[in-house]
């Protein structure tokens, strides 16, 4: 980061995941090891490859009122339950009252400080959208007819639906943006947050990502490319990034935000800092819509562009939260462009970790939830451990954080969050500890 550039800090966390309901019950749940992995309750499954997904630990219904609900697509809810929660951890004061909204369906707290609408921005993103929606609707469209379709159908079903609600609750009239780009969609939801405010468009911004799409055609379609793990016998068990016996992700469901701010802004309030957004890296592979290049550079220039955009050395980084899904050339393929990236030296001196182990692969949701965790992890000092983690495997030459939490050392101390998409997208994003 040059020393004109605003510095952004990150003042609020929120989250819904299937480790746990909000933020504080998912962190203490990651750091014991717990698996999210829960086997399906379907009828007429029993064909499927994979009979299993990281479903979420509290479901929407059980915090929001039926009647929002029925206007929203599943990804939708969680995103505005993830971002209340971040809202209300910054120590914002509850946005207006619009559209006859009642009190219990406004989010905040009593108190707290006013945000300017006008220097309010929202980045939130979905890689896929509201995939219950669309193939629900289509289902009452074939069975009952045009005329028994929801009219909220297209809002419900669109990308940018989450990045759209979430920017009506809380009046964000800076801007509210969805970028889609598959399992990177939220690592670049937070870089383009951070862009926001360094160019004087935003003094605080909301940003995430969600994602909720287990449903039997996208395990159907995950199964067919056989990219997914099939351990039915024991799922918990299924995500095991780095592990000899890996075989496929475990796909998620969830959200995670984040709101970022101007260091002047939230200084000026006297907001409690997290940690700081320092600066993203992006590249495209331009090689598979599927498959990243098997050289890893463009992985490798995502981070070096990450340490650039946040003016750190490669030496700075001490922890580096992988995009390891627990595929069998993935998680490998990401160690080799890490010492591309850093250098070999400074890469070994990295504490990596892949929490996928326990939460599922959230998809577009991954970016922001690994971006929270590595905010929590330089902040409290500590690296949640990669369950699962039995039989090393033997192509893995650098530091896996392994059988407990890893204790950082004191001080100055940087990291990285990884993501990476179908279509070649790379995406690093850098975060300093506030001292």
């Amino acid at each position: 980061m040059s020393k004109s550039q605003t510095r952004v800090v990150v003042t609020g966390l929120g989250a819904t995941t299937p480790l746990g309901g909000d933020l504080p019950s998912t962190w203490s749940a990651l750091l014991a090891g717990e698996s999210g992995v829960r086997k399906l309750d379907w009828e007429g499954i029993d064909d499927l490859p994979v009979r299993f997904a990281a479903t979420l630990k509290v479901d929407p219904s059980e915090v929001m009122p039926k009647q929002s609900l029925r206007r929203l697509d599943r990804n939708q809810a969680i995103a505005l339950i993830a971002a209340r929660e971040a809202w209300t951890d910054a120590g914002f004061a509850p946005p207006p009252s619009r559209k006859g909204k009642k009190p219990e369906e406004q989010a905040g707290v009593e108190g707290g400080h006013v945000v300017d609408g006008e220097r309010l921005g929202v980045v939130f993103s979905s890689g896929i959208g509201g995939l219950h929606t669309a193939l629900n609707s289509y289902d009452v469209f074939k069975e009952k007819g045009w005329s028994r379709v929801s009219p909220f159908t297209v809002p419900m079903l669109m990308p940018n639906g989450a990045s759209g609600h979430v920017g009506i609750e809380f009046g964000a009239m800076a801007g509210s943006h969805a970028l889609v780009s598959a399992c990177a969609s939220s690592g670049e939801a937070v870089g383009y947050a951070i862009d926001m405010i360094r160019a004087g468009r935003a003094d605080v911004v909301i940003c995430g990502g969600t994602e909720s799409c287990i449903h039997p055609l996208q395990m159907a379609s995950f199964g067919a490319m056989r990219a997914m793990s099939t351990r039915n016998d024991e799922p918990e068990r299924a995500s095991r990034p780095y592990d000899k016996n890996r075989d496929g992700f475990v796909l998620g469901e969830g959200a995670a935000v984040m709101i970022l701010e101007s260091e002047e802004h939230a200084r000026a309030r006297g907001a409690k800092i997290n940690g700081i957004a320092a600066g993203c890296g992006y590249s495209g592979d331009a090689y598979d819509i599927v498959l990243p290049d098997p050289s890893g550079s463009g992985q490798a220039k995502a981070m070096q562009r990450a340490l650039k955009d946040a003016g750190l050395e490669p030496d700075d980084i001490v922890h580096i939260n992988a995009h390891a899904t627990s595929t069998p050339a993935g998680d490998v393929a990401e160690l080799a462009s890490i010492k591309a990236g850093l250098g070999e030296e400074a890469a070994s001196k990295v504490a990596i970790t892949a929490t996928k182990s326990m939460t599922g692969h959230l998809l577009g949701g991954a970016g922001a939830l690994e971006s929270v965790f590595t905010v929590l992890a330089l902040k409290e000092g500590l690296v949640p451990f990669v369950a699962n983690l039995e039989d090393l495997d033997d192509e893995v030459d650098l530091d896996i954080v392994r059988d407990e939490p890893r204790k950082l050392p004191d001080g100055p101390a940087a990291a990285l969050n990884n993501s990476f998409g179908f279509g070649g997208h790379n995406v690093s994003v850098a975060f300093q500890r506030a001292l």
